[in-house]
């Protein structure tokens, strides 16, 4: 599902912090498509969504709480 809203709000993050999709791109060694592609919600890749969270300061759970619902689990019974 594409988040546009969260895309743009991760894009200022990365700027407060003087960064840009194309850092990360160039760290990771992929595409600044394939980060953009993610951060959009167009893809997934946990390595990127990782990086974009670390060079952001949060959990990648807190920016794309979605993609890493908890499951819950059912107990066997006794």
């Amino acid at each position: 599902m594409i988040d546009e809203p969260n895309h743009h709000w991760i894009r200022t993050a990365l700027k407060k912090r003087g960064l840009s999709m194309t850092d990360i791109a160039r760290r990771l060694d992929v595409t600044p498509t394939t980060v953009c592609m993610v951060s959009r919600g167009a893809g997934r890749s946990r390595r990127v969504e990782q990086a974009i969270a670390d060079a952001i300061g949060f959990g990648p759970h807190e920016i794309w709480p979605e993609r890493y619902a908890v499951r819950e689990v059912a107990m066997p019974s006794p």
